[in-house]
């Protein structure tokens, strides 16, 4: 694996995480990434795709969430954005159950994105297990764990790796993150405890890569997920839900922004925007 590979990925900026099991979660069969993949789409859906597809899977998407994070956008104009996004084919929300060691099962929500717009037949499919895995995001989850590596190297003195060892030491990590584990959880355990000398780095992280890692999270017994509508989150067959919506929220007219926002969600907006700014900087610099 290249190290340019790793180290000039373009990344989202820091964006919450969901609660294990829930948030974002890439579609496979995905095409790679390309100019214009959402030209086909208004100017703030296009916007809105964009910002998603480049968060990491169990990046919390809720409506609230992004309204926080994403300047220029309150909570009305995501929610119909989020609908035409799902009439365009980009996104499906499920509700999956977690099945426990015991037989025990807990329901989440998953929203589904794809910046491959799929049509109905196709989510359809999805929903019965129908569906192949893509390896291309397995890049994309390594990226994440090279840089969570890299910054940990920073953090902690006593584990200063190379900028060899964090390739080496990336697949290790990266299973940590397809294990719902987020980076934060995973220079925190990393890091924690670590003695006042540690004469290998290397061996002392990969050692704890192994011994410490997450149980997998148990996945959706086939057959039984379902598709929720995208507007309003009542379940329902994927086939009575066209464009992942149900009949009243297909008819649900273009919500106009509100023309005022409240002070703190403004200063919230600028914040955001001078962090994308701060990233966007820094990526092009490194490129």
């Amino acid at each position: 694996m290249a190290v340019q590979q790793l180290s000039r990925a373009p990344h989202a900026p820091a964006h919450p995480m969901a609660n294990p099991g829930f948030g974002k979660q890439s579609a496979p069969d995905q095409e790679a990434r390309h100019r214009g993949e959402f030209a086909h789409l208004p100017v703030r859906e296009a916007a809105v795709a964009g910002y998603i597809d480049r968060l990491p899977d169990g990046a919390d998407i809720s409506i609230k969430t992004l309204a926080r994070e994403m300047a220029g956008y309150g909570q009305q104009a995501l929610a119909t954005a989020l609908r035409t996004l799902s009439e365009a084919g980009h996104l499906r929300r499920f509700r999956e159950p977690l099945w426990g060691a015991d037989d025990t099962v807990r329901w989440v929500q998953r929203t589904y994105f794809s910046r491959t717009a799929r049509p109905d037949a196709w989510w359809q499919s999805m929903v019965r297990g129908e569906t192949t895995e893509d390896p291309a995001p397995q890049a994309q989850v390594e990226v994440r764990a090279y840089e969570a590596l890299a910054r940990l190297s920073h953090q902690v003195p006593q584990l200063a790796l190379s900028e060899n060892a964090c390739v080496e030491l990336a697949p290790y990590a990266a299973e940590w993150l397809r294990r719902g584990a987020s980076e934060d959880r995973l220079t925190r355990v990393l890091g924690v405890l670590v003695p006042r000398v540690v004469h290998s780095p290397f061996a002392y992280v990969q050692s704890k890569l192994v011994r410490e890692l997450p149980p997998e999270l148990p996945g959706p017994r086939q057959g039984v997920a379902v598709m929720e509508c995208t507007g309003c989150g009542v379940p329902g067959a994927a086939e009575a839900l066209p464009g992942g919506l149900c009949r009243p929220c297909r008819s649900v007219p273009y919500v106009r922004e509100e023309a005022g926002l409240p002070a703190d969600v403004v200063h919230g907006k600028a914040r955001r925007l001078r962090e994308i700014h701060r990233e966007s900087v820094a990526h092009h610099t490194a490129t």
